[in-house]
């Protein structure tokens, strides 16, 4: 019985000593490991709407090849009009509550409601919208290049119409 408890403790132990020798060593994970606190958040890019916050988490959204995880934030009410992407789009919903339309017009009527927790794909080439009910927060990842193809070309905020 006591040899018993005496390996599970040295286990535990073990346990215990490699969490903190990897919580002690920040600099070493600080590339690959993200609190919501130490999320790198800055300004979305000139594709989409000011108002909204993207950090990039892991890969480079923009390259010509690779995985990328990026993150979205949006203020209550913020819009993103029609448009599609040549790579299949993965969402997840991290906060608030996130509103999908799909077709080549924004209809606030026919989109459905993805609480947190939600996770949605989108395939290449399909035509959808979104828009924030609160404030939320969604992860997006997938295959880079990410490329946002608006079905109105006024729509895009970037000034390539």
């Amino acid at each position: 019985m006591r040899r018993k408890f005496y390996g599970g403790f040295v286990v535990f132990a073990a346990v215990y000593c490699v969490f903190l020798a990897v919580a002690a060593r920040p600099n070493s994970s600080e590339k690959n490991i993200f609190t919501p606190d130490s999320i790198p958040w800055g300004p979305a890019p000139a594709f989409m709407q000011p108002g909204a916050q993207l950090a990039v988490l892991e890969g480079n959204p923009l390259a010509s090849t690779g995985d990328y995880t990026a993150r979205l934030k949006m203020p209550n009410g913020y819009r993103i009009a029609p448009h599609w992407h040549p790579n299949r789009e993965n969402v997840t919903v991290i906060s608030g509550t996130f509103k999908v339309g799909m077709g080549d017009k924004f209809d606030e009527s026919k989109m459905a409601s993805f609480p947190a927790g939600s996770f949605a794909y989108l395939d290449p080439d399909m035509h959808h919208y979104a828009m924030a009910s609160g404030d939320v927060v969604v992860q997006i990842h997938g295959m880079s290049p990410v490329q946002f193809n608006y079905v109105n070309p006024k729509d895009d905020p970037s000034g390539k119409k």
